[in-house]
């Protein structure tokens, strides 16, 4: 792109629009060829028009594209877009979600530092913790996610990080995340919230006081299950330290990834009422099945933060939980049972996903582990797509039938 390229009227002018219309336009910055759509940069690298000027980008002394392992203008449309969505001043793309956690943590942690982390999160999130990042010195202890007094208690002159999931997986917990926020400033941590489950269309952590946000747009952001990316947003003094990391280590994500998310970004809020609605159904009427022991879902007022619920989200999202009579093996006859839906660990999708969470996505947890985080082998998780919510019903009948 020439330097002296000005896209004027081409760009759209995204002063106090909503957000859908920046889900649709934010992050796009057009070419000389007056594209309408957002433009893919396939490319591993960038010529430069002078010794001096490589030199000056490499430097940092003129803004500019270097290399694609950490600058790709695909890769910033989707972060401009990400961030514009959550609130932030920034956010950096990576390779994966789990990257994402990574790349905070080796960012802004050192040897020494303490990080307390919800008990309540994703299996592979605590083998990170557990096997690798204590192994350089990190300190890591579990706080169960909706005690804020254990939060407040367990909290070290070192911490470093608070680390949550709000809404959990696979439970759908939830931490009051403005009162935690408080909590962890006041003792000199930052707040670190997964928002995978919700997307910005159902939360946004840094308006309520979260320091950083993290998402594996791998799930709800795609919307179908193509692509493997993550995502960390929040303050700009924050992200540059994070954007060092991937300069060196490389996490990054592809480009054509990047462009994918933009795609799915654009239906995101349609895609999530959609999914809120039918996922709301189907818990409703799973709790009133005979053979289900307990529905796990945050919009029931049967759920103990039903309100907390209400107050910090914008819907309840797409993943629910129960568990049913006849522990294993009868989870595992309600899943084989099932013909319409998939039996995949995956989630955020627009096919419906089901899954023995104990035996896949918590299955390398210590049984003591899975205990304490409430996954029993009598769990199921479904995570709702956009299928006729009769269908999805009929599907989970014949589970039941197989109790």
């Amino acid at each position: 792109m020439s330097q002296d390229w000005d896209a004027g009227r081409l760009d759209s002018d995204l002063e106090g629009v909503a957000f859908d219309t920046l889900a649709v336009r934010a992050g796009q910055h057009r070419t000389p060829e007056g594209e309408h759509g957002d433009a893919m940069f396939l490319t591993s690298s960038y010529v430069f028009r002078t010794a001096a000027d490589a030199a000056a980008r490499f430097s940092g002394e003129v803004a500019g594209n270097v290399y694609s392992r950490y600058t790709n203008p695909t890769v910033r449309a989707f972060e401009e877009r990400i961030a514009a969505l959550e609130g932030a001043e920034q956010a950096v793309a990576t390779a994966t979600g789990m990257a994402a956690i990574l790349s905070v943590v080796m960012s802004l942690c050192s040897a020494g530092d303490h990080i307390l982390v919800s008990r309540s999160v994703f299996g592979s999130t605590i083998s990170l913790f557990e096997k690798y990042f204590k192994r350089f010195g990190v300190q890591v202890d579990y706080v169960p996610l909706a005690e804020l007094s254990g939060w407040d208690a367990a909290i070290k002159p070192n911490t470093r990080l608070l680390f949550v999931e709000s809404p959990s997986n696979p439970l759908a917990e939830l931490v009051d995340i403005a009162a935690l926020a408080e909590i962890a400033h006041a003792k000199g941590a930052m707040l670190v919230v997964d928002n995978c489950f919700c997307t910005p269309a159902l939360q946004q952590p840094l308006k309520l006081g979260a320091d950083i946000v993290v998402h594996s747009a791998t799930k709800f952001i795609d919307g179908q299950g193509r692509c493997m990316g993550g995502v960390v947003a929040g303050r700009a003094e924050l992200m540059k330290e994070i954007v060092g990391f991937l300069r060196t280590a490389g996490p990054t994500l592809s480009p054509f990834n990047a462009w994918i998310f933009l795609k799915g970004l654009e239906t995101l809020n349609l895609r999530m009422r959609a999914h809120c609605a039918s996922a709301q159904a189907l818990a409703e009427w799973l709790e009133q099945q005979d053979g289900v022991e307990k529905v796990h879902y945050a919009g029931l007022k049967s759920h103990p933060q039903h309100a907390l619920a209400q107050r910090q989200q914008r819907g309840f999202g797409a993943v629910v939980s129960f568990e049913v009579r006849g522990g294993k093996e009868g989870a595992w006859r309600f899943i084989d049972a099932t013909r319409l839906i998939s039996i995949t660990a995956n989630l955020g999708d627009s096919k419906t996903t089901i899954t023995h969470p104990s035996t896949t996505s918590h299955g390398r947890l210590a049984p003591q582990e899975r205990a304490a985080a409430g996954i029993h082998d009598s769990l199921i998780r479904i995570a709702v797509g956009l299928e006729d919510v009769a269908d999805l019903q009929a599907d989970l009948a014949r589970g039941l039938a197989a109790l």
